[in-house]
């Protein structure tokens, strides 16, 4: 891989660093917030960053459908310390170096960030929650934008993945490249409520089957779902886009994984209401290409490495430096 596709790397890591700081403006705020956990080379880490580090990365966690079990919490908050550490040691070594951030790109990231907030106010009275200020957000800024370029200039040009290294991968992986049956359709909805009045269900009924008989004329179903079709994708002529098994509600999948493209379901009721539905493509079961995956597989390859030089480097630094934690 060309060393210039590191750069997203290091862009994604401020992204990520937004959204911590966005999702930490809602984690509850520790009793003991000036209590140290850790001390750097000197600098304090207190217990509210590592609450909102923690805190943060348990809420994507629980977007996720995971709740982790006690002793998992107490991995995962030793884990974000660790972080906070490696972080603080990096930034400590970009201000040895004497890295100087660009002021102007700190207030693209802080405007960026103001503008994810409805109003002025509610943006200072996230800061407020997090007992933060908005110079002490700048600071937050200017650190990870310093760990970019300690970064960037740490790692740019030393790794790289080669066609041989990702071919090995795909070679080695085949199950992880295995692309299920996919069906692509459009549907028309007249929604009605499965708890309402039968004469309201009667009304739903006949009005799929007017649609169905002028289908049999031979009018263009994508033209009558954009007229007809009370589902978000009516605007669209009805299409969905490809899908696999799983992915719909059972009625509506059974339908459609029944028929070959080009064919028109009868009446498919389901808890949305009445559907026609019209299968346009269907894919089988197979593997992705090599070619295909070679990108994707490129950068995760890449990514991997990325993060193993990144370890590694904190690891040096580790070496000279001095660390208590009273985790």
């Amino acid at each position: 891989m060309h060393t210039e596709r590191l750069v997203p790397f290091w862009r994604l890591m401020i992204v990520l660093a937004l959204i911590t700081l966005v999702s930490s403006a809602y984690a509850a705020e520790s009793q003991s917030a000036d209590q140290k956990v850790a001390v750097v080379n000197g600098r304090v880490i207190k217990q509210d960053e590592l609450d909102n580090e923690t805190n943060r990365y348990l809420a994507r966690l629980q977007r996720m459908g995971r709740v982790p079990n006690d002793l998992e919490r107490s991995q995962i908050k030793k884990q974000m310390l660790e972080n906070l550490i490696a972080r603080e040691l990096l930034y400590q070594e970009s201000q040895k170096k004497g890295i100087k951030v660009d002021q102007k790109e700190v207030d693209e990231q802080l405007n960026a960030l103001k503008g994810r907030f409805p109003s002025e106010a509610e943006f200072k009275d996230a800061l407020s929650r997090m007992n933060l200020t908005e110079a002490d957000l700048r600071f937050r800024f200017e650190r990870d934008l310093a760990i970019r370029e300690l970064l960037d200039s740490r790692i740019e040009g030393k790794v790289a993945v080669s066609d041989k290294e990702t071919r090995a991968y795909y070679d080695g992986n085949l199950e992880h490249f295995k692309k299920p049956e996919q069906v692509r359709a459009s549907h028309i909805l007249i929604k009605v409520d499965p708890g309402s009045e039968e004469e309201k269900k009667a009304e739903a009924r006949n009005r799929i089957e007017l649609l169905q008989t002028k289908l049999k004329k031979g009018e263009d179903f994508g033209a009558l779902a954009k007229e007809y079709s009370e589902g978000p994708t009516g605007p669209k002529g009805g299409d969905l886009g490809f899908f696999g098994r799983g992915q719909m509600v059972k009625p509506f999948e059974e339908a459609a994984f029944a028929m070959k493209p080009g064919q028109v379901s009868d009446m498919v009721e389901t808890r949305f209401g009445y559907h026609l539905i019209m299968v346009t493509d269907r894919t089988p079961e197979g593997t992705v290409p090599y070619e295909e995956a070679k990108d994707r597989l490129e950068q995760f390859l890449m990514q991997q490495k990325v993060q193993a030089a990144i370890a590694e480097y904190v690891e040096t630094l580790k070496k000279t430096a001095k660390i208590e934690s009273f985790l």
